[in-house]
């Protein structure tokens, strides 16, 4: 049995279904990737059960087989390969001949055939959506997910639609991201996908218009369709946290602030700031101005900035990285804080409409 590829169609291939490829397994066929070679197909699957990436690339052969192999060796050989063919010869005791030029490698898989399934592919509920619109979805809420494993729904990012729009939540106690889009789907729909699935998606999401992402939704898994490639990941089960009853519905100290100068402040201040004791930033909104300091053990930090300010003056602290963070994921020029009381959250606005909201909670600050 064997079959000819081509190097970087293959490389590539390899090295994008491995993240779907489990490190430490009870089942060690799935530390491997499986192969099948079907004619001119072969395809490639990674799953640790919980994240399943599958693609296929086309090659020259006639035989049928079924392996597995361990991707970071065989990444390693392909790149390395002297020339763009390579002829992959299988044994049936699953011997492999690596060859490409005057460099050959000899390896040894294993028989996949009992490879675990990964789910199917339900036709019930799916959703189209453009591929870079998802991609930008992902990015500019993912900062907001739960690290903690207290409560392991919060890992994972809540997918609600409904009234054909989507809205994706993110919440880690601290800090809240809220991404709303139009999608064309008459149902409604609610589930959370875990954030390690979604980063993976993100990395095959291409930044072309013209390109889109089928989601097939069942009970208990996903499947995000990208082109060539099928990403399968399974649900978070559990209730997601009430994520609407956090969000202020009324401010009394607007602030209208252009995004990038705000940003540039904040990364002055975080000079100073230690990672070890994260020393508040105090930002204090009065007559146009937005007064920015703070003080640790590192040093001392003091700056100013022109801004629209209406309602009363505020004085607010916050943890520098939870302020920055939802700022940089951003591409808009100009932004609305809007703001109650010192000890209240924090909301952040666009200009116009309201495709993101981002809640980011105080810090109590002391006395000057």
């Amino acid at each position: 049995m064997k079959f000819l590829c081509k190097k970087k169609a293959l490389y590539d291939a390899v090295n994008n279904v491995s993240k779907g490829v489990a490190e430490r397994s009870a089942n060690p066929l799935l530390e491997g990737m499986k192969f099948h070679l079907d004619g001119s197909l072969l395809e490639l699957t990674g799953y640790d059960l919980e994240i399943g990436i599958r693609t296929s690339v086309l090659v020259n052969s006639d035989d049928e087989c079924t392996f597995i192999l361990k991707p970071r060796l065989l990444s390693d050989i392909i790149k390395n390969m002297p020339e763009e063919d390579i002829l992959f010869e299988i044994t049936e005791s699953f011997h492999i001949t690596i060859s490409s030029g005057s460099a050959s490698y000899n390896i040894s898989a294993v028989d996949g055939e009992e490879y675990p399934e990964l789910p199917e592919k339900e036709t019930k509920e799916v959703m189209t959506i453009s591929q870079p619109v998802l991609k930008a979805m992902i990015e500019q809420t993912k900062f907001a997910v739960a690290v903690s494993e207290a409560k392991p729904i919060l890992k994972g990012e809540l997918f609600e639609i409904q009234k054909n729009t989507l809205t994706m939540v993110a919440i880690d106690g601290y800090r809240l991201a809220v991404r709303r889009e139009a999608i064309k789907f008459d149902d409604v729909a609610r589930f959370v996908v875990p954030s390690k699935s979604l980063a993976e998606v993100a990395k095959l999401l291409s930044d072309n218009e013209n390109d889109f992402c089928q989601m097939y939704l069942s009970e208990k898994h996903i499947i995000f369709e990208i082109d060539n490639y099928l990403v399968y990941s399974r649900l978070l089960e559990g209730e997601f946290h009430p994520y609407e009853s956090a969000i202020p519905k009324n401010f009394t100290t607007e602030v209208e602030v252009n995004r990038k100068e705000l940003i540039t402040c904040l990364e002055r201040a975080m000079l100073v700031i230690s990672e070890k004791v994260p020393t508040p930033i105090r930002c204090h909104f009065e007559n146009g101005e937005i007064k920015l300091s703070c003080a640790g053990d590192m040093g001392k930090f003091n700056d100013e900035m022109n801004a629209d300010i209406t309602g009363p003056v505020m004085e607010i602290g916050f943890k520098c990285k939870y302020l920055v963070e939802p700022l940089k994921v951003l591409d808009d020029e100009k932004v609305k804080l809007q703001m109650g009381g010192s000890l209240l959250p924090m909301k952040i606005v666009p200009m116009n409409g309201e495709h993101f909201t981002y809640l980011v909670l105080p810090v109590r600050l002391k006395q000057n």
